[in-house]
Parts: structure tokens; sequence; C-alpha cells
């Protein structure tokens, strides 16, 4: 609990910071859509945070996963400077900053379905571990496409910034190979750190 000062601080910043980005978005529907996990999750977290708390490397992963969901928002996914940039530098033809969203949506949520596998006791094994970790970003991924194709058929020619497709008739297929990097490397890169984390919250 000496952890929620920072956290309260980290939530005021993120709260202005989603604030900031519905000011003047590119278009007003495609910002909703975009951070509405924001709009949940946020006091989700605190609601749980009493009795559930998660580890800081997860509350960090979090909020950084928030800030790429707003800036997309803000300029939809296909127009963000970023990504601009990005294209530039490497060459690009097209805008690869929602490929950069779909990596993070691989990269965080590994870090969380992780969590809870382990906290719960569900799983026993680390090859289990990755393999039920990796099944359950890629469902996330999945079901977020099927979340897109709905607003499609919804929303008919104005899913076109949601989808953030540019043109790509493979785009669904990519989003989730990119979630797939993602959640691999998070693996690769965090499972250490992420273990010791764990160790900390049982002190």
């Amino acid at each position: 609990m000496t952890r929620t000062t920072p956290l309260l601080f980290a939530s005021l910043l993120l709260a202005g910071l989603l604030i900031l980005s519905g000011l003047r978005p590119y278009d007003r529907l495609t910002w909703l859509m975009e951070v509405i996990p924001v709009i949940l999750v946020l006091p989700l977290l605190w609601i749980t945070y009493p009795r559930y708390p998660l580890t800081t490397l997860l509350y960090v992963l979090i909020f950084a996963h928030a800030l790429v969901l707003m800036l997309g928002g803000a300029y939809t996914y296909a127009r963000v400077p970023l990504g601009f940039e990005i294209a530039q530098f490497l060459e690009l033809e097209r805008n690869p900053y929602d490929k950069i969203g779909h990596f993070i949506q691989g990269f965080v949520p590994a870090i969380a379905a992780r969590e809870i596998l382990l906290r719960g006791g569900y799983v026993k094994g680390r090859k289990m571990l990755v393999f039920l970790v990796v099944c359950v970003v890629l469902a996330i991924s999945a079901s977020y496409e099927l979340i897109e194709w709905a607003a499609a058929l919804i929303m008919n020619q104005g899913a076109e910034e949601f989808l953030g497709t540019q043109g790509d008739p493979w785009d669904t297929q990519s989003d989730m190979f990119f979630a797939l990097i993602g959640a691999v490397s998070s693996l690769a890169l965090l499972s250490r750190l992420h273990d010791h984390e764990l160790a900390k919250l049982h002190q």
C-alpha cells in the first residue's frame, strides 16, 4: 500500500491526458471507441486495488498501453505523427502506428495473463504457462478483430478510421501476428523481472 500515492498521481495524470486527447480528436466516435478500454480499466484498477493489487511492473505497462490507445484515438492510428516519422525512417509505405498498437496489445496482456495465472495457481510448469499466456493473448487479439468487424458492419463507411486497415487486405492477420510477437517478446524480456515483482507482493 506504500505505492498508493504514486499510483494516485499516475491515475490523475492518465485522466488528464485522456481529457486532453478528447478535446479535439480527428474523429470523435473513433476516439471514443479507442479509449473505451482506458475509461473502463482505470476505475476497475482502483476498485480491485485494496484486495488484489497488481505488481508495479504491470501497472507501468498498463499506463504505457493507455498512452498508446489515447494517442491513436486522438489522431486515428493511420494519422499519428509518430507513425509517419517511423515510416519515413524505415521507408515504409504506410503508417505503422497501428502495428505498434497491436504489438502492445500482445506485450501488455501477456504479463497481465501471466500474473493472474501464477497468483491463482491455475497452472504448473513454465512451458504450460507460456503456452496458456500466448493462447490468452491470441484470444484477446481475435476478440478485438471481431469487435472491429462488428464496427465495420454497424458503421459502414465510418469504420475506416477505427479499423485503420490503410488498404491492406491482410490487416486482420498481420494485427494478430504483431500481437503474437508482442506476447513472445514480453515473456522473453520481462518474465524474470515479473517473478521478482510477484515475490515482493508476498513479502
